[in-house]
């Protein structure tokens, strides 16, 4: 299992949630909203993609630090990778979060929320933008 350690994973999340990466709607792409009641987040992402590879990956969103950096990780880690890809590291990360598997080093810096699998209420909000992705490729095998 990779771990990294709390001081730099805080630092990753922060860094995400203040400068997040690939934001804003994609044009001519049909984005999907997904909502977390329970503490008021929110994120809609755009996937872009062409030839089976994902060109590109943007989101929208508010609510916490941990949904928020896991949308910015996600684009980060995603973009450029064929939609196969794409669904393995998901399905790796899911797992991560669930407290199903260790953290794989494939995952990179999104090992900086592998803790959430500690934080049950928190869950949901790590995997938010990660089931938006999900209906957006077509598939939902992340959980609600």
């Amino acid at each position: 299992m990779t771990v990294l350690p709390e001081t730099v994973a805080r630092q990753i999340i922060a860094d995400h949630q203040r400068h997040p990466r690939h934001t804003g709607p994609l044009s001519g792409v049909q984005g999907v909203t997904l909502d977390n009641p329970g503490c008021g987040d929110q994120v809609t992402v755009w996937a872009d993609v062409q030839e089976g590879r994902i060109a590109g990956l943007t989101f929208t969103g508010q609510g916490c630090a941990i949904s928020q950096s896991s949308a910015s990780l996600m684009t980060v880690a995603l973009t450029g990778k064929t939609v196969p890809e794409a669904h393995a590291l998901a399905g790796q990360f899911r797992a991560m979060v669930m407290g199903e598997a260790p953290g794989d080093p494939q995952l990179g810096d999104l090992l900086a929320l592998s803790g959430v699998s500690r934080l049950h209420a928190r869950r949901k909000c790590a995997l938010l933008a990660w089931r938006a992705l999900e209906r957006t490729l077509g598939t939902s095998s992340a959980p609600a």
